[in-house]
């Protein structure tokens, strides 16, 4: 689970990890024989039994800087990933965050990234904590949000991912019913198609780092889903 990749001077929240990082641990994946893929191309070769040397990146929140400087990145090395966007902020900024001020990518680079081979998913209209949501507006911030990317990059949106990691098994429920074929969680408190868990990924992430994150996702997640 990564969010921006950038230069950067402060970080509170721990969000950004830097280019020359970013390209470490890409090619640590590579040099170790494994793949970085999309949620949907991930969980289609688990099914299929060929999901063996796949790891799945995801990028939360849709930064700009996804576009200019991962993307090049995961080309490069084959690799594939998937970006859940904030439909109601794209071309904008990241204004849930109290933290530095990172431009959001427009629609115009979403597709471009769309193009490129990278799944676009749903990560709700606004960023909102979903479990303070009334039905209504939970509704909303599954179902328009989809239909709003889907008009975007003229394709469909299977994917969704909660913001801030928050789903009690109401939300969990409603990614399903709104017809979402799979939603990541963060550290649910039960793995399943729609809360699959993730890893955090940061700065800090080194080799070492990165082994001990790749071991110990495995071993809590061992029922696979």
């Amino acid at each position: 689970m990564y969010h921006s990749v950038d230069h950067f001077h402060e970080d509170p929240h721990l969000v950004t990890v830097s280019p020359a990082r970013f390209e470490r641990q890409m090619a640590w994946l590579r040099a170790r024989g494994l793949r970085g893929a999309g949620v949907a191309e991930l969980l289609d070769a688990r099914a299929a039994g060929t999901a063996r040397g796949l790891v799945g990146l995801t990028f939360d929140d849709g930064y700009a800087d996804f576009a200019t400087r991962a993307l090049p990145v995961l080309l490069r090395y084959g690799f594939g990933a998937t970006v859940f966007i904030v439909s109601g902020r794209t071309g904008t900024y990241n204004a849930w965050d109290d933290g530095p001020r990172k431009p959001l990518m427009t629609d115009e680079q979403l597709r471009t990234v769309a193009e490129a081979g990278i799944e676009i998913a749903s990560h709700g209209r606004h960023h909102v904590s979903l479990p303070e949501t009334d039905d209504t507006e939970l509704r909303e911030e599954l179902e328009e949000s989809r239909s709003r990317l889907e008009e975007v990059i003229e394709g469909p949106v299977t994917g969704f991912a909660f913001p801030y990691g928050h789903a009690t098994e109401r939300e969990i429920e409603a990614a399903r019913a709104a017809g979402y074929d799979y939603a990541c969680h963060i550290r649910p408190d039960e793995s399943s198609r729609h809360a699959l868990p993730r890893a955090y990924i940061g700065d800090r992430d080194g080799p070492l780092r990165m082994r001990a994150k790749l071991l110990r996702h495995e071993l809590r997640n061992r029922s696979r889903v």
